[in-house]
């Protein structure tokens, strides 16, 4: 089985605000950078979708070392997800699951490959998660100015 290693990121110019994603895959040698735009949206979903297109773009199933600095999206899929599906995407006080419709995809992704999830305090120097954070707000800017 394939091994891979993706750190992702995401932010926004205001929350809600423009939004931006990025994910970087490293496979041995290989190293691929994946990064998108959202005029309208949250840091949340932003994190959300950085880890589910870097899932998303893997060919062959794999073992996946994901790391985010996200506890939210850590969090998300390591402690509540299992609690808010036994629920009917409610949490412990009955009220929606807040974008559910990425953890729901991110769900279904992340159910193709074994992946393990790790935290990693953001903006402490980590090259990777420094350049995640780099393409993301990059990904802001460029959709600025193109809307």
């Amino acid at each position: 089985m394939k091994r891979v290693t993706i750190y992702t990121d995401g932010a926004c110019a205001g929350n809600p605000g423009p939004g931006g994603w990025a994910a970087l895959l490293v496979c041995g040698e290989r190293r691929r950078e994946l990064s998108g735009y959202e005029p309208a949206t949250t840091n949340n979903r932003m994190e959300l979708r950085a880890a589910l297109e870097g899932l998303r773009v893997l060919r062959v199933r794999s073992e996946v070392d994901l790391h985010t600095d996200s506890q939210y999206l850590r969090n998300g899929m390591t402690t509540w997800l299992a609690k808010w599906q036994r629920n009917g995407w409610r949490t412990a006080n009955r009220k929606p699951v807040k974008n559910a419709d990425l953890w729901q995809e991110l769900t279904a992704a992340a159910h193709e490959h074994i992946v393990h999830w790790h935290w990693l305090r953001g903006h402490e120097g980590h090259p990777e998660n420094e350049r995640c954070d780099q393409l993301a707000n990059e990904a802001i800017g460029r959709g600025r100015r193109t809307r």
